[in-house]
């Protein structure tokens, strides 16, 4: 194998290993919006029996990602494990970072 083909820097341009991230970070701007334009507006975002657009788009992308990864883990850990294990550890931390906001604002 190529070291060059299996670097990190080479592993994260493959769309398997880049739409995580996007969606993760997707999902977080439109949260950070959306709270932004509560205190904007004086209306902080609560938690409502009938969830709004946003959360339904939120569960969807943070949902939809997770074939995308196991997509990704299957082929590429066994091809090239250490690349492989940092794109899974930033796609990790993005996701973690897009629910940080919902759990520590009980969203």
């Amino acid at each position: 194998m190529d070291q060059q083909i299996n670097s990190f820097g080479s592993m994260i341009k493959r769309p398997s290993a880049f739409l995580p991230l996007a969606m993760s970070l997707t999902a977080l701007t439109m949260l950070l919006g959306a709270i932004l334009q509560g205190y904007i507006a004086s209306q902080p975002l609560v938690r409502e029996p009938d969830e709004g657009a946003i959360a339904h788009l939120w569960q969807l992308l943070m949902a939809g990602q997770m074939p995308i990864l196991v997509f990704f883990a299957i082929k590429w850990l066994p091809r090239a494990p250490r690349p492989t294990l940092y794109v899974l550890a930033l796609q990790a931390g993005a996701a973690l970072a897009s629910m940080a906001p919902v759990f520590f604002l009980n969203l």
